[in-house]
């Protein structure tokens, strides 16, 4: 191999290496990509959402609505889960028995609504 063509090779593949490596960088950080762990994260961040949601919605429609929301405001807010739990409304329609941070992401989500008068 003559000097010339060695230097192309040395060049070139140090070229695609480097090339491929501003490729991830831009990709991880600006371009969206995501690891099968960020992305399964993300899934279980969204369901958890959409059960807390859930929960919010059966607190405040179900029945003695008023008595429910003036039971939760006098709670301590360290029991607030508890009686989540205690009154069934973080198990999902269906479900036995409800899933973990169900309780808990509810309280979260009753303590925002009730601030704002909703």
């Amino acid at each position: 191999m003559t000097p010339v063509t060695e230097a192309k090779v040395t060049y070139g593949f140090w070229g695609i290496v480097g090339g491929a490596a501003i490729a991830m960088i831009i990709g991880f950080n600006w371009g969206g990509w995501n690891t099968s762990s960020t992305t399964q994260k993300m899934n279980e961040e969204a369901i958890l959402a959409s059960r807390a949601a859930i929960c919010v919605a059966q607190f405040m429609n179900g029945p003695n609505h008023e008595l429910n929301v003036k039971a939760f405001q006098g709670t301590d807010s360290y029991m607030r889960s508890g009686l989540i739990e205690k009154g069934g409304w973080d198990k999902m329609p269906g479900q036995e028995k409800a899933v973990y941070g169900v309780s808990s992401a509810c309280v979260t989500g009753l303590e925002a609504l009730i601030k704002t008068g909703a």
